[in-house]
């Protein structure tokens, strides 16, 4: 009938909408645009439009493809675009499929309304999204024990559903350890769990868990997500970080000591200029260097430092403000309030950065030592180029004699002539330059002599450095004036280097210091300078507040710039950071949050679920001292937190079929890391040796051949390799097969929110897996040696795996495996019994929370 009143309003040529009374007008960006984006951008989008339809400006529309203008503004009735969205005119679109009929008619309503489309960054109605408002704290409604369900039950009532009845002791106990600390609960623990009658029972486990240090080796986790953590730098090299596990080590720490969010924002920041900086602070700046860096030949490459700013900008603001302003590198945000100028304001603030291995105490000593070592390691570098000059020229005609001669021709053609694939070729044969045989060949003795001695005190000088205590991290300074870095000996005609005219002084801040000028760049091309920039904040949320940088008062040198921009970020009037973190915590007690685009608060992002709890959550947080621990108790002393997940109620689905008013508690599957954890933890041989350098876990040789930049160092089998799998070493080229195929994140971009997948080779690599055929025989000889019985050691083997007994049904099937596999093992119980445990490692109860 809905679809015949449709059909009847544009045969008499009427409006296809009329607006029910109260209901909200449309907004462009909010409702419109997110589904040109996802259903109609692939064939009417940049890349390609098809029928010369283009959907990316209403100019675009008005003019239409092949067949005439898209959209008449007023009428959706007569506008094409509606008419095949609706079916009226053949074919439906998007093609194959059907919108629900909730995004038709937000597009019929935004036309019939005119087709209004954002103009520029600085509409007005921007400034007005939800988010860029302070939170607001309201009481909730309904009557309950706690603040947050008297808000989730508010709106349950208002669609007449029940929430789900509690959990049974054994779920709560399991769900509590794997959400805090990532391992199952012992049995013991859930049998004293199961015998406390005391109605503070579970709060006093949360307290356990809470003070446990396995707390931060989980939460630590969730955090190194979203500041892209890895211990390798990615690209063609994929060189190590041999420094980047303190940074680890410090967020881990931070987590299990409880440091106020906002002190954890300023010291990854800006942990070189706080007042009172420590080891830990100058490891905290390490969040900006563990990011995807090329390390080769930068300063033939000036570009590749406006990738890394860009990077910097970009972890900065999704992982503490929930913003894409790295969309604004190029142009105004498409969507949010967001100006170029925002971008480069706030790339005026990082500008002044340079790469700088801190070293650790005693400072002052090892400090002079490693100033004199880098001095001397430059020195003799350059020597070496000086001897090798002469036949460098040479050696490289030779070179070029055994290419082919379209390459010959490209490098012998003046570089002011070469085409661009000339330039391209060129430069990838100069790149390779002579070899240390080749040379030997051509130079003296004496010579040779001389590089070989130069070379020998090179690798002395940098085992010493190396033995040093150092952190990577990030200082104030001048990058043009930065010691060479690998690859950048000069070489005739090779790379793009920035010419900046003559230049004194140190590369690490000094007296009188003045930051190297940041530019606007207007097409993102550092080529095209534009006016300069000064430092500053996003304008739409500042307020008009000034920037005014927080330099130290204590005799250190360094802009202040960034220890700013983190106050102002850390500040209780930006009304995003709060928020976003206590999103990101709720999402990960309840595996969805209620901004499910944890990562983006914009316009593109989604609506809050519940709003009025995001605020009081927020300001909660803020109250508490940004307490992360006391938005733990908050949630998980909830009655929605401990609601059962194995409860159904029809009228409830059918209100709400995924759960998002949250009815029940949602069921979510560990990650890879946490199933590994879980899988040694089961056979008891989880190594909780916390901190230090990465440990290596056993992968084929053969694809270990197959990624040969890098390091993969294999660690000794044994318990060496059986620690907590946080402590894996992070490699960007090869990503440990077990994680991957469990959705380990993209390492080189901020991951808030993991997707998870259920594809055949989960469940493949947990049947027959090496590692977990092995930790299954563990797992049954340690049921076998405190068990003797057949039905005992399957009541034992759920009990350490699951945290509860089998039922009579599960008993008497699990009692018919066992003998079936012992006769096929020809009377090997413990062979039987392993298979059994093999196949309780590969329980979804097992690799889910419920």
């Amino acid at each position: 009938m809905k679809r015949l009143a449709v059909i009847f309003a544009v045969c008499c040529g009427a409006s296809a909408f009329t607006p029910a009374a109260g209901e909200t007008s449309v907004d462009f960006a909010r409702d419109v645009a997110p589904i040109f984006e996802q259903e109609c951008s692939q064939c009417h989008g940049e890349k390609q439009q098809l029928s010369g339809l283009d959907l990316r400006s209403r100019e675009a529309l008005l003019q239409g493809g092949k067949h005439g203008p898209a959209i008449v503004p007023g009428d959706a009735a007569k506008s094409r675009l509606y008419r095949h969205l609706t079916g009226i005119e053949a074919p439906v679109m998007p093609f194959g499929k059907s919108l629900p009929k909730e995004q038709i008619d937000l597009v019929g309503r935004w036309i019939d309304a005119g087709a209004p489309w954002r103009q520029g960054a600085d509409a007005a109605d921007e400034k007005t999204w939800w988010s860029f408002a302070p939170p607001e704290r309201r009481e909730p409604r309904a009557a309950a024990a706690a603040p947050i369900d008297g808000f989730l039950l508010d709106v349950l009532q208002n669609k007449g559903i029940a929430p789900a009845p509690r959990a049974d002791k054994h779920t709560l106990i399991r769900r509590a350890y794997l959400d805090l600390i990532g391992l199952q609960p012992p049995p013991e623990a859930v049998d004293r769990f199961i015998a406390d009658d005391s109605p503070d029972a579970f709060a006093d486990l949360v307290e356990e868990l809470l003070a446990s240090p396995l707390y931060g080796e989980r939460w630590g986790r969730h955090w190194l997500d979203v500041v892209r953590y890895a211990d390798s730098s990615g690209y063609e090299h994929d060189y190590d970080y041999p420094y980047a596990w303190r940074y680890r080590d410090y967020v881990i720490e931070s987590f299990n000591e409880d440091k106020p969010y906002d002190r954890f924002i300023e010291e990854q920041i800006a942990g070189d200029e706080v007042e009172n900086p420590s080891d830990a602070t100058l490891i905290a700046t390490g969040m900006h260097r563990i990011g995807p860096r090329v390390l080769f030949r930068e300063k033939d490459n000036p570009q590749y430092r406006y990738t890394y700013l860009d990077d910097m900008i970009a972890t900065t603001s999704r992982a503490f403000l929930g913003l894409t302003v790295d969309c604004a590198r190029c142009h105004d945000h498409k969507f949010d309030p967001i100006e170029q100028m925002d971008y480069y304001r706030m790339m005026a603030v990082f500008f002044p950065h340079i790469r700088y291995d801190f070293p650790l105490t005693p400072r002052e000593e090892v400090a002079q030592r490693r100033e004199q070592a880098v001095q001397t390691l430059a020195a003799h570098n350059k020597r070496i180029t000086v001897i090798r000059k002469p036949y460098r020229r040479e050696l490289m005609a030779k070179k070029l004699l055994q290419f082919p001669a379209e390459i010959q021709e490209a490098v012998r053609t003046p570089e002011e002539r070469r085409t661009e694939g000339q330039k391209l070729l060129a430069a990838q044969v100069q790149s390779v330059g002579p070899g240390e045989q080749e040379f030997r060949a051509v130079m003296s003795d004496e010579e040779i002599a001389e590089v070989r001695s130069l070379r020998d005190e090179i690798k002395k000088i940098e085992k010493e450095l190396s033995a040093m205590p150092l952190a990577m991290g990030i200082r104030d300074g001048d990058y043009r004036l930065a010691p060479d870095g690998r690859g950048d000996e000069v070489q005739p005609g090779k790379g793009d280097r920035e010419d900046f005219g003559e230049l004194s002084g140190n590369w690490i801040a000094a007296k009188p210091y003045t930051p190297p000028p940041a530019y606007f760049l207007p097409n993102a091309d550092y080529r095209s300078k534009g006016d300069a920039v000064e430092p500053g904040y996003i304008a739409a949320l500042s307020r008009g507040r000034k920037f005014v940088p927080a330099a130290p008062q204590d005799g250190r040198v360094s802009s202040g710039r960034r220890l700013a921009l983190a106050k102002w970020i850390a500040s209780e009037e930006n009304p995003l950071t709060a928020r976003v973190m206590v999103n990101r915590i709720w999402m990960h007690h309840f595996g969805r949050g209620i901004v499910t685009t944890a990562g983006n608060f914009g316009r593109m992002g989604t609506l809050p679920s519940h709003p009025e709890l995001l605020d009081w959550l927020a300001l909660e947080f803020a109250r508490s001292g940004w307490s992360v621990k006391a938005m733990h108790r908050l949630i998980m002393n909830s009655d929605a937190y401990r609601m059962a997940s194995a409860h159904d109620d029809e009228k409830a689905r059918e209100a709400d079929p995924e759960n998002v008013l949250l009815w029940r508690y949602p069921r979510r599957r560990l990650e890879g890391e946490a199933i590994r954890d879980s899988i040694l933890t089961a056979a008891g041989n989880l190594n909780l040796q916390a901190g230090g350098p990465g440990f290596f876990p056993p992968i084929s040789q053969e694809l270990r051949a197959s990624f040969p930049k890098g390091e993969w160092k294999m660690t000794e089998p044994g318990s060496a390799v059986w620690r907590r799998s946080v402590y894996i070493y992070g490699k960007r080229g090869l990503r440990y097969p077990m994680f991957e195929v469990f959705d380990l994140p993209n390492m080189n971009v901020a991951c808030e929110r993991r997707t998870t997948t259920t594809v055949p080779t989960q469940a493949l690599t947990l049947l027959n897996n090496d590692f977990t055929l092995r930790q299954a025989r563990y797992f049954a000889e340690r049921v076998a040696g405190a068990k003797t019985a057949a039905d005992e050691r399957i009541v034992e083997a759920y009990r350490i795996a699951l945290s509860r007994e089998p039922n009579a049904v599960e008993l008497a099937a699990n009692r018919d495996f066992l003998a079936r596999q012992e006769r096929f093992h020809n009377g090997d119980a413990t062979a039987a019994l392993t298979d059994l445990c093999d196949v309780i490692l590969n329980l979804n109860e097992f690799v889910y929370i419920n």
